[in-house]
C-alpha cells in the first residue's frame, strides 16, 4: 500500500510549509486514513499559527496526534475526515472522524475513529469535533423547555451550540454578535440573531463563546434573577475583569465553565468521548450546519492560505480543505 504522505507543519509562528514523510507500517490495532477533507478552525489554529500560545497552556493545548512543541515546529490541527485504506475487514473502505492534523495520509489506533454514518457527507463531516464541544456545553447547560436563551459569541463554537439549541421546543432563542455579518449565519441555522445592543434580556441560561471581556459581562447583564452563565470561551493566560459586584449576588446569578475533550459533564459521567463524537456526526445529519464551512481550499494551499486566515484577511468560521487524491469537487 501507498505509504507516502504530506503534512502542514508550522515551522515559524507565521511561516508554515508542506512537508513530505513516509508513514511506518501499522500496527494490527491501527488504521490507515487518506485524507479527504479537513478543517481549520480558525479561532485555535490562527492562535498556534500566530505562536500565541502561553507557555503555560503549552501542555493543556496538546492536540490528539501532535508533532513537535510549541510555539514552533509543530504539526498541529484535530478535524479531519478519511476514508479507510488498511485495517480491520468493517472498516476498509468506511469514512472516518479523526482528531489528526492537516495531513494526507496518516495511520491511527483503530480507537481513534469514528464511522461517519451515511446520513451525513464526508465534506461536513469535518465540523465533527466543534458539534462534539457543543454537545458537551449543552449537556453542562441542561437547557429546559420554554427557557429563554441566548448564545454570545457567534464564532464556529457558539454557532454550533445554536445550531443545537434551535432543535429544543419552545425555547427563545437569540445568537448574539457584535458583527452584523453573523445575522446571515444565524438565518441559515433557523436562529434569531441580535447584536449586543439589542439583545434580549431575562434569559434563563446565556452560553458564552465570544472569548472577550465585553462579550462575559454582557452575557450576565442578559440573565434574569437565578439565570446561568456557561463559559465555553478559553482566554489562555489573559485575565478577565468582571461586574460581581453591582446586582450580581442581589440577584444569585451563577457563572459555570464547560469542560470540553475527555472531561464528561457529571450529569453525564457515564458517556464520554466515543459517545459524543458518534452523536455529534449522528446531528450532523442536518443541512443547515453547512453554514459553518465559510470556504474551501485545496491542501497545497496551506502554507499561503494560514497567514490570510491569521490575520482576518479570509473571514471564516470553518474553511475546509479539499486534497487531490478524493477526485471530488
Amino acid at each position: 500500500m501507498n505509504r507516502s504522505a504530506r503534512a502542514f507543519w508550522l515551522r515559524s509562528p507565521g511561516l508554515g510549509e508542506l512537508r513530505d514523510i513516509t508513514l511506518a507500517e501499522p500496527g494490527e490495532d491501527e488504521v490507515v486514513v487518506r485524507a479527504l477533507y479537513s478543517g481549520v478552525s480558525r479561532g485555535t489554529e490562527t492562535l498556534v499559527f500566530r505562536g500565541g500560545v502561553p507557555q503555560s497552556q503549552h501542555a493543556v493545548m496538546r492536540a490528539p496526534f501532535q508533532e513537535g512543541e510549541f510555539p514552533a515546529p509543530v504539526k498541529y490541527g484535530y478535524l479531519s475526515v478519511g476514508e479507510v485504506e488498511e485495517g480491520p475487514a468493517g472498516l476498509v473502505g468506511r469514512t472516518v472522524f479523526c482528531l489528526y492534523p492537516h495531513q494526507t495520509r496518516y495511520a491511527v489506533p483503530v480507537n481513534a475513529v469514528t464511522v461517519v454514518p451515511e446520513t451525513v457527507p464526508a465534506a461536513r463531516a469535518v465540523l465533527a469535533g466543534t458539534v462534539e464541544t457543543a454537545v458537551n456545553a449543552l449537556w453542562d447547560a441542561a437547557p429546559l423547555i420554554g427557557d429563554r436563551i441566548a448564545v454570545v459569541g457567534g464564532g464556529m463554537v457558539g454557532c454550533s451550540v445554536a445550531a443545537l439549541l434551535a432543535r429544543f421546543p419552545g425555547v427563545r432563542l437569540q445568537l448574539v454578535d457584535a458583527d452584523p455579518a453573523r445575522a446571515e449565519t444565524a438565518e441559515a441555522l433557523g436562529v434569531d440573531f441580535a447584536t449586543p445592543d439589542g439583545a434580549l434580556g431575562d434569559c434563563d441560561l446565556v452560553v458564552h463563546a465570544s472569548a472577550t471581556e465585553a462579550g462575559l459581562t454582557r452575557a450576565l447583564q442578559l440573565l434574569a434573577p437565578e439565570g446561568t452563565v456557561v463559559e465555553l470561551s478559553w482566554y489562555g493566560d489573559r485575565r478577565v475583569t468582571l461586574p460581581l459586584g453591582e446586582a450580581f449576588h442581589s440577584r444569585r446569578l451563577t457563572v459555570r465553565s464547560s469542560q470540553v475533550g475527555t472531561v464528561a459533564p457529571a450529569a453525564r459521567a457515564g458517556r464520554g468521548y466515543a459517545e459524543r463524537m458518534a452523536l455529534a456526526l449522528d446531528l450532523l445529519a442536518d443541512p443547515a450546519l453547512d453554514a459553518l464551512i465559510t470556504g474551501e481550499s485545496d491542501f497545497e494551499q496551506l502554507p499561503d492560505l494560514m497567514p490570510k486566515l491569521a490575520s482576518g484577511e479570509i473571514p471564516a468560521l470553518c474553511h475546509r480543505i479539499r486534497y487531490a487524491e478524493t477526485g471530488l469537487t
